[in-house]
C-alpha cells in the first residue's frame, strides 16, 4: 500500500525526522514520505475539509480532468481548480500533460503532536 504520512511537529522535532529519514535511506530502508506541518493552522489551512473530499474523489475516478471534476463534486470550477493547484503543489495529487489527475497515495495518515515529548 502506496501511503504518506501529513505530520503537525514542532521545528525542532522536524530536524530529528529529517535526520532519521536520511539515516533510513542511507542504509536503503523502506521510507514513508512524510509532508510536514509546524501547527494545526496551517495543516488546515493547505488540507481542508473540501480539498480530502477532492482527493479521495480523484483516487475513485482516476483520469479526470477538472472540468469533469468540478462536475462531479458538483462544485464551482474556479474553486476546484484553486483546490487541485495547491494539492498538486503539496504533492498529494498528480497532473498528467494532459491534464489529467491521480491520486498517488492509497492512504493518507494524519498524525499531530499535542505534548511535547518527554
Amino acid at each position: 500500500m502506496n501511503r504518506i504520512e501529513i505530520v503537525v511537529m514542532r521545528p525542532y522535532a522536524a530536524l530529528d525526522a529529517f535526520a532519521e529519514t536520511w539515516r533510513k535511506a542511507e542504509a536503503g530502508e523502506q521510507i514513508t514520505p512524510q509532508l510536514v506541518f509546524g501547527s494545526l493552522r496551517e495543516l488546515f489551512s493547505a488540507i481542508t475539509e473540501k480539498r480530502l473530499e477532492l482527493v479521495c474523489y480523484v483516487a475513485a475516478h482516476e483520469g479526470l480532468n477538472i472540468q469533469q471534476l468540478a462536475q462531479g463534486l458538483r462544485r464551482d470550477y474556479k474553486n476546484v481548480f484553486t483546490d487541485v493547484k495547491e494539492l498538486v503543489e503539496i504533492g498529494l495529487l498528480e497532473r498528467s500533460k494532459q491534464g489529467q489527475l491521480t491520486a498517488p497515495f492509497d492512504e493518507i495518515v494524519i498524525r499531530a503532536e499535542i505534548r511535547d515529548a518527554a
